[in-house]
């Protein structure tokens, strides 16, 4: 059975937090038209805002830029879903990878399942693979636009629509009030492209090593470094310097 199978559902108000997505959409590309990306996972969440920014021409000439991170350790089914982006919707996607010669001397030093040895490790790990190909991604840009989710987990369970990220920029999270229902009735409704390590029962999808499955009543990133404590569970990318480990930061919120 497929994820449209088990989740896709219209639930009451979908049309409402559509039309307001849309709309936080065209305010930050109108604010910050040139200057703005999109950072995609390539999940399924992150799927459904390329959908839109395509869907509203949003994504042309000045306007909201795609790109995602290519870490060197994801699925071969989520690096698919590139050229099909490319394909489907006529937009580029930019590629940042991390600089070779550092993941080269952390796996000589540390070995390849550094990871699992200790948080501080894996927190290296993301940071070469991860944080520091974030920065080149984000380098003259003013803003960007993410798929949080107040639903995926504990700690981003009152994510704002928009908020400063702690760098100068903005940072818009459109699908903030979407439930995973709504997520898969758009997915179902507009024949969007997605993982299909999402029908393997993988809401959340990061690299090979650091993914599994989730089992009936789990939380949607328990899959998500798994033999971490869960206020752990973030690798860098939405957490405020200033924060408290494990915390989101929670600027602003929908009129």
């Amino acid at each position: 059975m497929s994820a449209i199978d088990l989740y896709a559902r219209k639930t009451p108000g979908f049309e409402d937090r559509l039309a307001h997505t849309v709309a936080v959409l065209k305010e930050a590309a109108a604010a910050h038209g040139g200057r703005i990306v999109q950072s995609t996972s390539l999940g399924v969440e992150d799927m459904v805002l390329t959908d839109l920014i395509a869907r509203h021409s949003l994504g042309r000439d000045k306007g909201i830029a795609i790109a995602t991170l290519d870490t060197g350790m994801l699925h071969a089914e989520t690096l698919a879903l590139i050229p099909r982006i490319e394909q489907r919707y006529g937009l580029a996607v930019e590629v940042f990878k991390p600089v070779h010669e550092s993941v080269v001397h952390f796996v000589a030093t540390n070995g390849k399942d550094a990871m699992y040895q200790s948080l501080e490790l894996r927190k290296a790990c993301c940071g070469l693979r991860k944080m520091e190909p974030l920065a080149r991604m984000m380098a003259g840009r003013s803003a960007w636009v993410t798929g949080l989710r107040r639903e995926q987990s504990n700690t981003r369970a009152v994510v704002p629509f928009s908020e400063e990220d702690g760098q100068g920029r903005i940072k818009f999270n459109p699908l903030a009030d979407w439930s995973w229902n709504d997520v898969w009735h758009h997915v179902a409704t507009n024949d969007v492209p997605y993982n299909p390590l999402h029908d393997q029962f993988m809401p959340s999808i990061g690299c090979a090593p650091c993914t599994r499955a989730i089992a009936v009543g789990e939380d949607f990133r328990a899959g998500r470094w798994w033999w971490e404590d869960e206020k752990a569970k973030e690798c860098g990318l939405h957490v405020k310097e200033d924060a408290p480990e494990g915390a989101v930061s929670m600027i602003g919120d929908r009129p």
